[in-house]
């Protein structure tokens, strides 16, 4: 019974002994890459949105067949992401009226997304 008395007494020494400590959160780092995460998101979006209208262009300069879902699914697109630029411009020839309205909004997308970028990037302190 004494072997058993003296066992206790370091087994409840080991278990108070205090725990290794954790490595500390970097939240600098994490805000970081949240920011750059966003960032990259609201690129690509502004990417891919310019590259529907772009599509639609090539499409109607192209004269593609408008049954085609390809084609009826992008000028769905199209015609949503074109905002107030569908008919800013009004020339007689279609061709050049789609050419230059939805060119101005490929434009515009990809300049607000990459204005957006940086200043998410800045805000969450990314560089670049």
């Amino acid at each position: 019974m004494a072997e058993h008395a003296e066992a206790e007494p370091e087994e409840v020494t080991k278990e108070a002994e205090p725990r290794s400590k954790r490595a500390p959160i970097d939240w600098r780092r994490g805000r970081e890459q949240a920011f750059s995460v966003l960032a990259s998101v609201v690129r690509w979006v502004g990417l891919i949105f310019a590259a529907l209208l772009v599509l639609h262009v090539i499409f109607v300069v192209g004269e593609a067949n408008a049954a085609n879902g390809i084609v009826s699914f992008v000028r769905s697109w199209a015609d949503g992401l074109s905002l107030g630029f569908k008919d800013l411009f009004t020339p007689s020839d279609a061709k050049l009226r789609v050419l230059v309205n939805y060119g101005i909004a490929a434009i515009f997308w990809l300049v607000v997304s990459g204005i957006l970028t940086k200043i998410l990037r800045r805000i969450g302190g990314v560089s670049s």
